[in-house]
């Protein structure tokens, strides 16, 4: 059955993936924006102010992926902005969405495995405790942002999205000139865990999400088999036929990054997507090898 569905950050790298998909597959597909309506999809809002719960009912599902890039130097105002970008918003629109006269059946939010923070070979399941860090308390502020929803009996799923890996942007984005150039490498030691996940799944996944009935809270959005970055390494060079020589001391990420480096790019994370995998959803990319090359050989 087709489902009504409004989605904030449908023009980031997901939302624009999962519109295009989810119009495919025949639903309505309603955006919330900022600034002026220029299209008969669009709703006018203002992350930073409540929302009126009569511009958000009568949707089946809503899908909140707003928010301002992590990518950059952590400083305090970088930081700040990070922040008030996404706990506030989603405050807001659950907010809304708990007042408003035909709430939707589920409230998707977009979150981190930012949340489980540094943690060595630990396997992180969605049971994990939290970590330490900034991006720790971001996702743990972001998720408890969507409370009220849940409160008010919506289906409450925030999805713990690790690198998403595809040639639209994002993270492989960034990493490909210097590996096309044949001076990539390993960050730092090489052994920290990557849980990465092809855009593809991703977009899979949270159309499987929308009407997987029995799942809720937070979900793991990675591939089942994370990897080290000395094999991420490796991988990605081997696919652009290119050496892969020149690795990033720790030391030199941290002149270039500062914090976003020790939680971002140095960061050991093996996150498992334990409740994926139980509510039955198959993963088309789930090897880094297949996924690279059909990305980038295409």
């Amino acid at each position: 059955m087709p489902l009504k569905v409004l989605i904030t950050g449908s023009s980031g790298l997901v939302g624009s993936a999962l519109v295009s998909a989810l119009r495919a597959g025949g639903h309505n597909v309603n955006r919330l924006v900022r600034g002026p309506v220029t299209a008969p999809d669009q709703i006018s809002w203002n992350p930073a102010e409540p929302l009126s719960p009569d511009s958000v009912s009568g949707f089946d599902a809503v899908v909140h992926l707003a928010g301002e890039s992590i990518v950059g130097r952590w400083t305090e105002a970088k930081k700040r902005r990070i922040m008030e970008s996404r706990v506030p918003a989603t405050r807001y629109l659950a907010a809304a969405l708990a007042k408003a006269q035909q709430r939707p059946r589920v409230f998707l939010c977009a979150s981190a495995i930012g949340y489980y923070g540094n943690r060595g070979d630990e396997i992180l399941s969605e049971d994990s405790a939290s970590g330490q860090g900034f991006g720790a308390e971001l996702c743990r502020q972001w998720e408890a942002a969507a409370q009220s929803a849940a409160d008010a009996g919506i289906r409450d799923l925030q999805i713990r999205t690790g690198i998403v890996l595809s040639a639209a942007g994002g993270a492989l984005a960034k990493m490909l000139p210097p590996f096309r150039l044949g001076i990539g490498g390993n960050m730092g030691n090489g052994r920290q865990w990557m849980s990465w996940v092809d855009l593809r799944d991703v977009v899979g996944a949270i159309q499987h999400l929308l009407t997987a009935h029995s799942v809720s809270g937070p979900v793991n959005m990675v591939s089942p088999n994370p990897v080290r970055n000395a094999e991420f390494t490796r991988t990605l060079a081997s696919v652009l036929h290119r050496p892969a020589i020149l690795p990033m001391p720790a030391f030199a990420a941290r002149l270039a990054f500062g914090q976003m480096a020790d939680e971002l790019l140095l960061a050991s994370q093996r996150v498992r997507p334990a409740k994926l995998l139980a509510g039955g959803y198959a993963f088309q990319w789930p090897d880094l090898g297949p996924s690279l090359r059909d990305i980038l050989e295409k």
